[in-house]
C-alpha cells in the first residue's frame, strides 16, 4: 500500500496454511509420537522461514530511501509493527567494519533520528571471538506507529571495559531498581526476595523457586486435574557444577552474579542444578521504569516430571485472571491447572493493585491463595494410554520422553494499580510477543524515505489484523477492545493522505471485535463480519 513491494499472497497463505495444520489437537500439545513431533517442527519452521523472508524484503523496501551513513557511523533501524507508539528497551547487535586490534574497548554512544542522544549500556554480544568484532547496544527508546525509527552509533574508545561491580551486602541480598521500584535478589538462594513498587510489596521471599513435580508418564494427564507434590528442587550450583555448564576450566566461583550494569539496567544471572539438570535465571532489573523481565533458561533431563516457577503474592485473597481468546477470563482458584494465552494478572482481595505477569512460550499454571505456579516443562513418555490397567510404558529399554533439552522462557512482571494494569497489559504481551524487528543495515542514500503507515489514537485498542481483503485490493484491519470497559479511539490513514490523513472516529463496547475495509484510494471504511463480509449497517 506504500508502492514499496508486491503483497505477497501466496507466500503468506502457505505460511498460514502450515500454521493452522499445526494446530490439530495431537499436535499443537505434542502429545503425538516424536516422528510426529519432528514433522510438526519442520511445518512451523517452513512458515517461520517463509515470514522471516517477507519481513526482510519489507523491512529492506521501507529503508529504501533512508540518508547513507556519515563518517564512522554505524545506523541502526528498528520497525515497529503496532499502529501506537511503542516504548521498551531494544537490543541490536552490529558489526564494526575492522576487529579491534588496537586494544581497550570500544564503548557505543547512539543517537535518534533527530540527532538527541540515547542512554546506552553495551552487553556481552551472541558471539565469544577473541577479538573484539561484534557489539551489542540495549537502549530505551519510544518508537514510532507503524514505521522505521533510526538510530546512529558511532565508537568511542576506553580504555578498558566497564565492569558490573555490584556486590551483595553483609545480608547477601543484591539491592536493585530505581525511585518506584525496588528489587531484593538473594545471591545465596538465586530467587527474587522482593518485588515493590510505590512502598507496596507484590512479591514475596522466594518468587521464581523452579519446582520439580511428581508426574507421571501419561502425556494427556487423563487421570489427574493438578500437579501439585514436589518431588524435588533446584539449588544453587557448585562451582564445579558453574564450570561445567558453563565449558570452562574454571567457571564462576559465585553462582549468583551481576554479570551487566549500566545506565539502562542491571542483570543478575542465577546458576542452579538438580540432579542432571541446570536451570539460569537472568533478572533484568531496569533503571528506569517498573517492568522486570526475567530470562529463564533451563537443561532438562528429568524423567515423568513437572518443573514449575513458584510466584508468592501478598493477594491471598484476590483472585487470577488470565488472557482468553479475545477475552480475560478468571481462573481456579483451588490449584487446578488452568490455561491462558499471553498473560496473568494477580489481583488483591479489593481488587485495587495488581502484578501481572506476560509469559512467552508457555500456557499452563495453577493458582492458590495468592500463589501463582507457572508451568515450564512436563517429561512424560510419548502417546502412553494410562487406560488400560496395563503398565503405563515399556520396562524393557530405553524410552524417549518429552520437553528434553534446552528451553528458554521469558516473562515480564510490572506491578501497579490494577485498573491500569489490566487496560494496559494486553497491548503490552502483544509487543512482546510481536517485537520490533532490528537490523544495522548501511542505506544507498537515494530514493524516497517511506513515510508512517497508519495509527490508533488512544492507548489500548489493539489492531489484531492488518491483511488485503481476501477478494480485492482493499486493506483490512480488525481492531480489538481488550477490556472490560467501553472504548473510543481514532484510526488514522497516513498512507492515504500523508499530510491530511483520512480519520475514523470508533467506538467499542466491552470486549468488542470490530473488523474493517478500507479502500486505499480514498480511505473510505465499511464494517464487515470476520469473513470480510459487509454488515447491515455499512460504512463505519
Amino acid at each position: 500500500y506504500l508502492g514499496r513491494l508486491p503483497y505477497p499472497k501466496a507466500d503468506l497463505d502457505e505460511a498460514g496454511r502450515a500454521l493452522a495444520f499445526g494446530q490439530f489437537h495431537d499436535i499443537l500439545p505434542g502429545s503425538s509420537i516424536p516422528p510426529a513431533e519432528e514433522a510438526a517442527l519442520r511445518l512451523f519452521d517452513f512458515g517461520l522461514e517463509k515470514t522471516s523472508r517477507i519481513k526482510a524484503r519489507a523491512f529492506l523496501a521501507l529503508a529504501a530511501g533512508q540518508p547513507a551513513a556519515g563518517p564512522d557511523e554505524i545506523p541502526l533501524f528498528v520497525f515497529n509493527p503496532h499502529p501506537f507508539e511503542v516504548e521498551r528497551l531494544v537490543e541490536v547487535e552490529f558489526q564494526p567494519a575492522e576487529p579491534n586490534y588496537e586494544g581497550g574497548f570500544l564503548l557505543p554512544s547512539l543517537r535518534d533520528g533527530r540527532g538527541r542522544p540515547v542512554v546506552s549500556q553495551p552487553e556481552k554480544e551472541h558471539c565469544t571471538l577473541s577479538l573484539e568484532w561484534r557489539k551489542r547496544a540495549v537502549f530505551r527508546a519510544a518508537l514510532a506507529p507503524f514505521a522505521l525509527s533510526r538510530f546512529d552509533c558511532r565508537l568511542d574508545r576506553r580504555a578498558e571495559k566497564p565492569e558490573p561491580g555490584i556486590e551483595p551486602g553483609e545480608d547477601g541480598l543484591y539491592r536493585l531498581g530505581n525511585e518506584e521500584l525496588e528489587v531484593l535478589i538473594d545471591a545465596r538462594t538465586g530467587l527474587l526476595n522482593r518485588l515493590r513498587c510505590d512502598g507496596r510489596d507484590y512479591l514475596l521471599r522466594g518468587a521464581f523457586e523452579p519446582l520439580v513435580i511428581r508426574d507421571n508418564g501419561d502425556p494427556w494427564g487423563m487421570t489427574v486435574r493438578s500437579f501439585r507434590k514436589r518431588a524435588g528442587a533446584f539449588r544453587p550450583a557448585s562451582p564445579r557444577g558453574n564450570a561445567s555448564l558453563a565449558g570452562a576450566e574454571r567457571g564462576p566461583s559465585m553462582p549468583v552474579r551481576v554479570i551487566e550494569d549500566g545506565p539502562v539496567r542491571t542483570v543478575v544471572e542465577a546458576v542452579l542444578s538438580h540432579r542432571s539438570s541446570f536451570l539460569v535465571h537472568r533478572y533484568k532489573v531496569p533503571k528506569h521504569g517498573t517492568e522486570v523481565e526475567v530470562e529463564t533458561r533451563v537443561l532438562w533431563n528429568e524423567k515423568d516430571k513437572m518443573l514449575k516457577l513458584r510466584l508468592p503474592t501478598p493477594f491471598g485473597e484476590g483472585p487470577c485472571l488470565g488472557q482468553a481468546a479475545y477475552g480475560v477470563e478468571e481462573m481456579f482458584g483451588n490449584g487446578d491447572e488452568t490455561v491462558s494465552q499471553k498473560w496473568l494478572a494477580v489481583l488483591d482481595g479489593r481488587r485495587s493493585v495488581a502484578l501481572t505477569v506476560v509469559k512467552d512460550r508457555i500456557y499452563g499454571a495453577d493458582y492458590k491463595r495468592g500463589e501463582l505456579r507457572l508451568s515450564l516443562l512436563r517429561s512424560p513418555a510419548y502417546a502412553a494410554d494410562p487406560s488400560s490397567g496395563r503398565p503405563l510404558v515399556s520396562q524393557d529399554r530405553f524410552l524417549p520422553r518429552q520437553d528434553q533439552g534446552e528451553h528458554v522462557f521469558r516473562f515480564w512482571l510490572k506491578p501497579g494499580e490494577a485498573a491500569s494494569r489490566l487496560a494496559a497489559v494486553d497491548r503490552e504481551a502483544l509487543v512482546h510477543s510481536e517485537q520490533p524487528y532490528t537490523l544495522s543495515f548501511f542505506p544507498r542514500g537515494s530514493g524516497r524515505a517511506a513515510g508512517p503507515f497508519l495509527e490508533l489514537e488512544d492507548d489500548c485498542v489493539q489492531m489484531t489484523a492488518v491483511k488485503r481483503a481476501e477478494d480485492g485490493n482493499d486493506l483490512v484491519l480488525r481492531l480489538f477492545n481488550p477490556t472490560g470497559e467501553a472504548r473510543r479511539t481514532a484510526l488514522r490513514l497516513l498512507f492515504v493522505r500523508p499530510d491530511d490523513p483520512v480519520r475514523h472516529e470508533l467506538e467499542f463496547g466491552p470486549f468488542e471485535v470490530r473488523t474493517l475495509r478500507i479502500d486505499p484510494e480514498t480511505g473510505r471504511a465499511t464494517e464487515t463480519d470476520l469473513l470480510e463480509r459487509p454488515l447491515g449497517g455499512g460504512k463505519a
